[in-house]
């Protein structure tokens, strides 16, 4: 996945390592960053779908949750 990655993808990643997103917990999970719902769900639903962005707390469906990398995630960035 790592030759994939977009410029946005990256910094997409970057923004979750800071603690500055929340995703949805569903089959698609949506992504916010700042608060604001991100415009490229494609993107943000090709990271959770590879294992790089989780939520951190267990929900119901299409709850919002802090997001955080996977360890694959974190590596990938490292």
């Amino acid at each position: 996945m790592d030759d994939e990655l977009t410029h946005r993808a990256r910094a997409m990643l970057r923004a979750v390592a800071a603690g500055r997103a929340e995703v949805t917990h569903s089959r698609e999970p949506d992504l916010r960053f700042d608060g604001l719902l991100c415009s490229d769900q494609a993107t943000a639903r090709q990271l959770a779908r590879a294992g790089l962005v989780r939520p951190v707390q267990l929900g119901g469906h299409g709850q919002w949750s802090p997001a955080e990398l996977t360890p694959e995630g974190r590596a990938l960035l490292a």
